[in-house]
């Protein structure tokens, strides 16, 4: 098949494009708003940037009712969020967080979740979630829409602490990615959860390449 986007129809009973990018991670952003009061809402375009110094983003489309989501504003607002992975077991949690509630509703509360405090931002980390970031914010970049839910607001933050639960990092000092099975979204109304890994790493000894799929600063520098 082919189709051009906004130009010619799919054809297709439901909309193929976002199950064509799969697995993408779950951005679950806990903020807070200049009031004090906290939100949780999951974001399925979210991604690391780089990581010297470690940079994240995510993508907040606009509400059904064509308004800027609270996640966005109260980043901007504060110049804090904090990102948590979401994990299968925290699914359901995180299914009741993505609803659309007015503002000022604290979906911690309405999702049963608990609240950890940061240590260099005020917003709270989730319970029971494995590993959380805690990022300033740097900027946003907005790119209006065809529609009011069309236009989407990318939000990017440093990430100032890092917590991972010891529990998550196995004897080999490797984060036990087969034991949190963390959450990802797929395309529809499907998900999907880390399962299983392979490895393969890139012939040759250019070690600098090799530290920058790691992801290790250090090494990078002096490679």
């Amino acid at each position: 098949m082919y189709y051009e986007p906004g130009v010619t129809p799919h054809g297709l009973p439901h909309n193929p494009f976002k199950s064509c990018v799969i697995p993408r991670p779950i951005g679950w952003i806990s903020t807070v708003d200049a009031q004090g009061r906290h939100n949780l809402a999951p974001y399925s375009q979210f991604q690391n940037v780089t990581f010297d110094p470690p940079i994240v983003m995510f993508c907040g489309n606009q509400t059904t009712a064509g308004t800027r989501k609270d996640s966005v504003r109260n980043a901007e607002d504060t110049g804090e969020f904090v990102w948590n992975m979401a994990t299968y077991a925290q699914r359901e949690a995180v299914n009741a967080s993505a609803q659309e509630f007015p503002h000022g509703v604290d979906e911690f509360e309405r999702a049963g979740l608990a609240k950890l405090p940061s240590r260099k931002v005020k917003p709270a980390r989730v319970a029971g979630s494995p590993i959380q970031f805690e990022c300033v914010y740097l900027n946003t970049v907005r790119f209006p829409g065809a529609s009011k839910m069309g236009t989407v607001d990318v939000v990017f933050g440093r990430v100032v602490a890092v917590h991972i639960d010891d529990a998550a990092i196995g004897t080999d000092g490797l984060v036990d990615v087969l034991k949190i099975q963390p959450l990802a979204r797929m395309g529809y109304f499907d998900y999907t959860y880390v399962d299983n890994k392979f490895s393969m790493t890139i012939p040759g000894d250019n070690r600098a390449l090799l530290a920058g799929l790691e992801g290790a600063a250090d090494k990078a520098r002096a490679g």
